[in-house]
């Protein structure tokens, strides 16, 4: 006979939230025949940079491609130095080196998994261009002390906001969303592990229109004048491309589903946070585990609930045991210095003297806390559908999967 077990519906680490009313929204731009950059997303700029109250707003192909936009902006070149972390997907230390740049790793605070503003100072040299903070898996960073650095030393500050569209921070005693942005620049991410989606796709925000300008010239080749203006215009009209600039354009297909994404995000983040609230009860009392800590001064969006093993516990195990009951979970989040792709000396500094590094490959002891949340940290699922039962199960088996460690 068939155990509960063997006959329960898989539980995904994530989901995205579509219905009908992406279907309808994509088939604006598919009747209208502006399929590419277009009218929907001049629109979806505007009401994103509402939402987030920016004053600028530039969509672009991918998060990955507005860090790269966001950098060379600032000014970002070969030689140069730019603070982050490790601890992160590989395209925060990736979009540093895309502009011959050195990623300069800082470690974590393991309760929050974000960047340790009391090491940054000790990290900049006369090379240090900007900082590019990290709101990891939807945490608000602590972005006070690292902007009162930046401005100390003339450099400027990139948010990857990757994970924390409506995610809040308490500024100067006023809730603010991340994305205002409180840096120079911010950097989001529409991929489908998010908490919206365009399939793919990124945005840019910033208070300064100069450098939104140089955004919209760089994502589209450099060109003069965009299609748009030129189609509508009644006058011939011939751009000129003055910069090298690249295809890094969001579509208008993806921005109709975006602004429907949009719509919903309120309610994403509001049932997000009743799950997470949720599992911090329910969790409470299993022994040794150590959960998210939400700081006073933020609120997540809990797009990943992640949560510290027990020391007895074998992560790959732990994983195992939890996939064979029909229950999808995640390692924790990377560290960049750890890949192949950062094994050459001159691909990432930890700020000593790699030729006199003394550290066994893949590890630094300067990276120590981050390396620890790699290897110690799982992600539990958490999606906006999830039901009571779904989250009861997840639970249960993470219990399970614990005390068949002992």
């Amino acid at each position: 006979m068939a155990t509960q077990e063997n006959t329960r519906k898989f539980i995904p680490v994530a989901k995205p939230v579509l219905d009908q009313s992406e279907i309808e929204a994509i088939k604006r731009p598919l009747t209208s025949g502006w399929v590419t950059q277009g009218p929907e997303v001049e629109a979806f700029e505007k009401e994103f940079a509402a939402y987030v109250g920016a004053r600028h707003a530039c969509a672009v192909s991918s998060c990955t491609t507005a860090l790269h936009l966001a950098l060379l902006t600032v000014g970002v070149q070969p030689g140069d130095s730019v603070i982050t972390a490790s601890h992160s997907f590989i395209a925060t230390a990736n979009s540093v080196r895309y502009c011959g740049a050195l990623p300069v790793f800082v470690d974590i605070v393991p309760e929050t998994f974000n960047m340790d503003p009391d090491l940054i100072e000790a990290a900049i040299t006369h090379t240090t261009r900007a900082i590019l903070c990290v709101h990891q898996l939807g945490m608000p960073c602590d972005l006070g002390p690292i902007l009162e650095i930046a401005r100390n030393k003339s450099l400027f500050v990139i948010e990857d906001c990757a994970c924390a569209i409506g995610s809040e921070i308490l500024w100067h005693n006023s809730w603010e969303k991340i994305g205002k942005p409180h840096g120079d620049i911010a950097c989001f991410s529409f991929h489908p592990r998010k908490l919206i989606t365009t399939g793919d796709g990124g945005m840019l925000t910033t208070a300064d229109p100069e450098i939104d300008q140089k955004f919209r010239l760089l994502r589209h080749h450099g060109m003069s004048i965009s299609d748009r203006k030129r189609f509508s215009s009644d006058k011939v009209m011939s751009e000129t491309y003055d910069i090298l600039g690249y295809n890094y354009r969001l579509t208008d297909i993806q921005a109709a589903m975006g602004r429907s994404q949009l719509q919903k995000l309120p309610e994403i983040v509001k049932r997000r946070r009743f799950l997470a609230q949720r599992y911090l009860h329910l969790m409470a009392d299993i022994p040794q585990i150590r959960l998210p800590d939400e700081p006073d001064c933020a609120r997540c969006n809990w797009q990943t609930f992640c949560v510290y093993l027990p020391e007895r516990c074998d992560q790959k195990s732990v994983m195992q045991y939890m996939l064979d009951r029909g229950v999808a979970t995640r390692k924790g989040v990377m560290c960049s210095h750890r890949e192949p792709a950062y094994q050459q000396l001159e691909a990432w500094s930890c700020g000593r003297n790699k030729n006199e590094c003394q550290c066994p490959p893949g590890t630094c002891r300067n990276l120590t806390y981050s390396e620890y949340a790699q290897d110690h940290s799982i992600v539990l699922p958490l999606y906006t559908q999830m039901t009571d039962e779904d989250q009861d199960y997840v639970v249960s088996t993470f219990t399970g999967a614990c005390e068949h460690a002992d």
